[in-house]
């Protein structure tokens, strides 16, 4: 693939159908509850391994309430000859056996067709023990199971978390008067056709087989071929269409199911399609309408925006799981992250309600959003799709007035316009007075229990109370205490009025990136506005193969550390350490002719730099306070006697950013001054090429990556391993590593982590290959005579110190 993604699809479970395991997918938390004792009962009673699969990160990361099987119900159905047989099976010198042989041509063929009544016994055993958890729990299970209309004539057939969304869809359109239906797929493999027709209805005229894969050149993807073969000898036929959705856990929503149902109804459906995306380059995408919501009436849906390692996420998991367990609602709960290590946003999707909750998708219509993190305003459109009458809190550092004044304009519409209640609470003044420092999380869940009303608020106190004691007693009392009275001070909430004037108010529309590369206006900036979905695959062109451009980090300007360094020149030592130790490059010393002095932004100040090799040329610190994570390593790092740097709010430095970016674009990095191999402080006036990254604040492992860029950036090739240095170092659309002021950067792939080795290797032979022939050239031409003295002279000193 062109990539590597963390995220869930069925493209590796599908990589395992030939090994010979029996394959069971689940969708839902409740059904991995109730299937994973078939799987394990199975591969005891038939002697065949299963795999048991759901959806990675939106199943396998989903809280979720659910009803328990006793285990002493499972015990009742254990096959304990079958056990004991598995048992005498193992590796035992009381009954030594040789396993694992290797077999000729003569006998291996037999020995492997011997394994087949084993498998041909496989539907029968899950359908029993299935039929057993049906009777223990009340839900129906079969290898396939169906749900829709008895009479259905236009069928989906699915498997996964897309069947609980594929349900709710059916309901609706059932509602209508439409006759449709979905068909689960449970038991993968073996495929039997026997337990498939079981349960499909004989008045269906149409099936869209739905894969959550990509097998490219193949005739299909993996399941609508085995449903096609289900077909092959049957003389009824419906017509069939495969359709692929939902790669990389691309959110799969009602309105794309709903499509998928609409292609169905043409005269002519569409085959081999896809639906989520818009495929404006081979035309192979489903058109999707305006969402629908099918989740219960009653339902509270909520959204929460933060900042990685801010404690948003797991207050949020603490909330879910106080209205799950002390009250008899219905819980859910997903959480969506960007790959940045920590300091990248992360979005909590919230659901409560007193009916079942089947809505394996992320919140779009929330009757709530609060926003964490400040300095997202005017960033991403958090307001969206928040329904009429809806609640937003905001963790502003201002009072009403000036919150009112820097609220975006298309924001203050909307909540005019939409009758939105709105709230703040200064809970980065309040973390800090409790003693917590940056942590809001405690302090923002207590105001969400104060403002939304979701059980009483004295309740929620008391249960957040006694979550901290369980979760922090063992760290002492003082955490305990800072604890408890966050969550008091969270009841310290502010709602602000919504001028209905706001409603006339004309959202300004300029276009402000028209002098920035075309790949940062028209991929990265929509990307980091949490707007990707909506790219087509036009956008990619000419990146099929995974390639980014380099130094892209530069022009994301984050802004998300509350407090930065600010430069005392008068104390300063020239010592070089903070820039040093940055672990994201965004402090770096600089120096000035006289030209480039001269240029720099009224009131810059500056020191003459110390140094013969120096002489005539002026010093100075500066900070990218937009890059900056506010992590302290240069204050902290200051060897000077009274500290040349101090963290002060980031506000107060903005004016920084004028003279970054005039000394970033106008004054040149003089690392020829002094040998920088030779000390610390030389090397840091080479400019790094490793810069920006998503790494932690106070990471330790980038600042050597940086200093082997300011060493030997303009001839590097990295071969990556899969890791942290692979995340921060290459998470699209940030690519940290860049290219020098002479045009020359670091050239970096990441393969595998279990390749590295190789990979690494491969690319060493290739280019020492390369200069092996370089060097022969040169040597010939040398031999030959006819070169300029001046070229002979490059090419002579080359080849002496080619292997320096």
């Amino acid at each position: 693939a062109q990539a590597l993604s963390i995220f869930g699809d069925h493209s590796d479970v599908m990589a395992t159908r030939q090994t010979g395991f029996a394959m069971l997918a689940t969708g839902s938390v409740q059904e991995i509850m109730d299937l994973a004792a078939v799987a394990h009962l199975s591969a005891i009673k038939a002697r065949v391994p299963f795999l048991h699969f759901f959806d990675g990160f939106r199943t396998s990361a989903e809280i979720q309430k659910i009803e328990e099987i006793d285990q002493e119900e499972l015990v009742k159905l254990l096959d304990w000859k079958a056990l004991q047989e598995f048992r005498d099976r193992a590796l035992n010198p009381e009954h030594a056996v040789t396993r694992g042989t290797a077999q000729n041509p003569d006998i291996y063929f037999q020995t492997r067709e011997a394994a087949n009544r084993f498998y041909d016994a496989v539907p029968d055993i899950v359908e029993n023990y299935m039929k057993e958890i049906s009777r223990i729990t009340g839900r129906e299970y079969h290898p396939f199971t169906y749900y829709g209309h008895k009479e259905a004539e236009h069928i989906i057939v699915a498997m996964g978390s897309i069947t609980d969304t594929t349900k709710e869809v059916v309901d609706y359109l059932m509602a209508k008067g439409e006759k449709v239906g979905l068909i689960s797929v449970h038991l993968y493999r073996p495929f039997s056709h026997k337990y498939f027709f079981n349960v499909l209805p004989s008045t269906v005229k149409r099936i869209a087989v739905l894969d959550r894969t990509k097998e490219p050149g193949a005739a299909g993807e993996p399941l609508y071929l085995d449903v096609v073969d289900a077909f092959y000898t049957r003389k009824e036929k419906p017509l069939i269409v495969g359709g692929r959705y939902g790669l990389s856990s691309k959110d799969t929503t009602p309105a794309q199911v709903l499509a998928v149902f609409e292609n169905l109804k043409m005269n002519e459906p569409k085959n081999h399609f896809t639906v989520g995306i818009v495929d404006d380059v081979t035309f192979l995408s489903l058109p999707v309408k305006e969402d629908i919501s099918v989740v219960p009436k009653g339902t509270f849906e909520a959204k929460f925006y933060g900042i990685g390692s801010d404690g948003t996420v797991g207050a949020n998991k603490n909330s879910i799981k106080i209205i799950g367990d002390t009250t008899d609602k219905y819980a859910q709960a997903y959480f969506a992250y960007d790959s940045k290590k920590s300091g990248g946003v992360t979005v909590s999707h919230l659901r409560f309600g007193d009916q079942p909750i089947r809505a394996p998708y992320l919140v779009n219509n929330p009757d709530f959003v609060a926003c964490h993190v400040p300095a997202y305003l005017g960033k991403y459109d958090m307001l969206k799709g928040l329904k009429k009458g809806g609640t937003f809190l905001l963790n502003s550092m201002w009072d009403a007035e000036e919150t009112k004044k820097r609220l975006p304009d298309d924001m203050k519409k909307y909540m005019a316009e939409n009758n939105i209640r709105f709230f703040i609470i200064n809970a980065t003044k309040l973390a800090q007075e409790v003693g917590l420092g940056n942590r809001t999380n405690t302090i923002m869940q207590s105001a969400f229990f104060k403002v939304a009303n979701v059980i009483p608020y004295e309740k929620a106190l008391e249960e957040m109370k006694k979550a901290v004691k369980k979760t922090f007693g063992l760290k002492g009392e003082d955490i305990v205490r800072m604890n408890i009275a966050a969550i008091e001070r969270g009841g310290e909430v502010e709602e602000v009025p919504v001028p209905a004037e706001w409603k006339s108010i004309q959202p300004s529309v300029t276009e402000e990136n028209g002098d920035l590369p075309e790949f940062i206006r028209k991929v990265m900036i929509p990307m980091n506005r949490m707007k990707g979905d909506d790219l087509p695959v036009s956008a990619f062109l000419g990146r099929e193969d995974g390639t980014f451009p380099a130094g892209t980090t530069a022009y994301e300007k984050r802004g998300i550390a509350t407090h930065v360094p600010r430069w005392i020149p008068e104390n300063c030592i020239q010592c070089n350490q903070c820039s040093f130790v940055c672990p994201h490059a965004c402090i770096r010393p600089f120096l000035f002719d006289e030209k480039e002095k001269a240029g720099l932004p009224e009131g810059t100040q500056v020191l003459k730099a110390t140094g013969k090799a120096l002489d005539g040329l002026s010093y100075r610190i500066q900070v990218s306070v937009l890059d900056c994570t506010g992590c302290g390593n240069c204050v902290d790092n200051c060897p000077a006697k009274t500290k040349a740097l101090e963290l002060v709010p980031l506000e107060e430095e903005m004016d920084q950013v004028e003279r970054w970016n005039y000394i970033t674009k106008n004054v040149t990095y003089k690392d020829h001054l002094l040998p920088k191999e030779a000390a610390v402080k030389n090397s840091q006036f080479a400019q790094p090429l490793f810069e920006f990254s998503g790494a932690c604040a106070g990471c330790g492992e980038t600042p050597y990556i940086k200093l082997v860029t300011q060493l030997f950036g303009e001839r590097m090739i990295v071969a990556n391993a899969t890791g942290c240095s692979s995340i921060y170092g290459g998470s699209a659309p940030s690519t940290p590593y860049t290219i020098s002021q002479r045009g020359k950067g670091v050239a970096w792939a990441n393969s595998l982590f279990e390749d590295n080795a190789e990979y690494g290797f491969g690319i060493a032979l290739g280019t020492k290959k390369l200069r092996e022939r370089i060097a022969q050239l040169m040597q010939q031409a040398l031999q030959d005579g006819q070169l300029a003295e001046e070229t002979k002279t490059a090419f002579t000193e080359w080849l002496q110190g080619k292997d320096n």
